[in-house]
């Protein structure tokens, strides 16, 4: 997370004697994680700390390449299925029909209203959940490419 963040880390161990000053003095001890390239924006660095996913959108190809690379927000209509359960804004995995694992996202709906809205488009929520919360099943500033 620190490395994402833009920052320089180093993981030492406490217990070595007068570690911090031997770092300062130039001695090579422990892993030097070097920044990523770009820094992610904080609401992003907290989506990418989130381990635990409560469900996984599977995705169509064409779902894959507007996440992947038109960072789009994803829509009803590009989810084949719905795997586990899960409530509006709890995390969740969408992955490529091959089933690797594209990004995470928070998502907009439960499991059970997204069973009911994948395929779809945004246009036909309100028809078939009697109201819409969000065009998006994940919101693009919710979402994380993994």
């Amino acid at each position: 997370l620190a490395a994402r963040s833009g920052a320089h880390t180093i993981i030492v161990g406490g217990r070595l004697e007068r570690v911090l000053d031997r770092l300062k003095a130039g001695e090579r001890l422990g892993t030097l994680l070097s920044p990523e390239r770009g820094m992610l924006a904080a609401r992003k660095q907290w989506l990418a700390g989130h381990l635990q996913t409560r469900g996984t959108l599977v995705l169509d190809a064409g779902a894959v390449a507007a996440l992947s690379e038109g960072h789009k927000s994803l829509l009803p209509v590009g989810v084949k299925a719905v795997q586990g359960g899960f409530r509006r804004g709890e995390m969740v995995v969408c992955v490529a029909p091959d089933g690797r694992e594209i990004a995470r996202g928070l998502a907009n709906y439960s499991a059970a209203e997204a069973q009911k809205i994948i395929g779809q488009s945004s246009e036909a929520i309100v028809s078939l959940l009697g109201y819409m919360a969000e065009p998006e099943l994940v919101h693009r500033d919710n979402l994380i490419l993994v």
